[in-house]
């Protein structure tokens, strides 16, 4: 067994409470557009992946060759909102301490935007936990579900891809992480997915999860896959 010695994050629903915000401020921009579809139904369809791969759907839903300025718009007013309704998933945190503790590499691989990453992790308190381990799908030419972030990240932290765990809430993700060569631990934390958990958890587990939790107890244990040691 190949001792895991770093832990890539995703970042909205695992380690901040973003979800909501974003499924909502997508739902109602794209009813203006003519598009009518409940958050939990984007959800379901969305989840994890990039804007830019949001709207390249929404074009040929719309038969549209192009949303100029959707993806601009859409960040603006998601990021309006973060100053006062942003929370950190708790645990968090407790998490990331943890893991320093014990000398492995934290880093993020989200679908967010460079400036959103950055404009997150400033309101969430947490640029100082991962510095510059922060990956954007603006810095590959797919984003999950393919591979190409979380094996830049592994790259650029000069880990191999098989001594990296994921944490995850999307399928796309946990796919992502399987084609990277890496251990993937669902996550149901979010608010997003309450009253949902047991089906997400489904989904998470047939894209290739190895185990999934509702919470973050037994996270770090999960995550370095050493049972009874952590």
């Amino acid at each position: 067994m190949t001792d895991i010695r770093a832990v890539i994050f995703d970042m909205d629903g695992c380690l901040v409470d973003s979800e909501p915000m974003s499924l909502e401020t997508l739902a109602e921009m794209m009813a203006v557009e003519g598009l009518h579809a409940t958050p939990d139904e984007l959800r379901r369809k969305f989840l994890g992946m990039s804007i830019q791969a949001i709207v390249r759907h929404l074009s040929e839903a719309l038969d549209r060759p192009d949303l100029p300025d959707f993806a601009r718009i859409f960040e603006e007013r998601l990021l309006a909102r973060y100053p006062s309704e942003l929370r950190v998933i708790p645990g968090i945190p407790a998490l990331l301490d943890d893991l320093a503790a014990r000398g492995v590499t934290v880093a993020i691989a989200t679908g967010s935007s460079v400036r959103r990453l950055g404009i997150t992790l400033d309101v969430a308190g947490l640029a100082g936990q991962f510095g510059d381990r922060i990956f954007s799908a603006d810095q590959v030419r797919r984003g999950k579900p393919a591979p190409d972030l979380f094996l830049l990240a592994a790259q650029s932290v000069g880990i191999a891809p098989e001594a990296c765990a994921v944490m995850e809430d999307s399928p796309h993700g946990i796919t992502g992480a399987r084609a990277a060569g890496m251990r993937a631990v669902g996550f149901t934390g979010g608010s997003h997915l309450v009253g949902m958990q047991d089906d997400h958890a489904r989904r998470l587990s047939e894209a290739g999860a190895a185990i999934v939790l509702p919470d973050l107890d037994g996270m770090a244990a999960a995550l370095l896959d050493r049972p009874g040691r952590v």
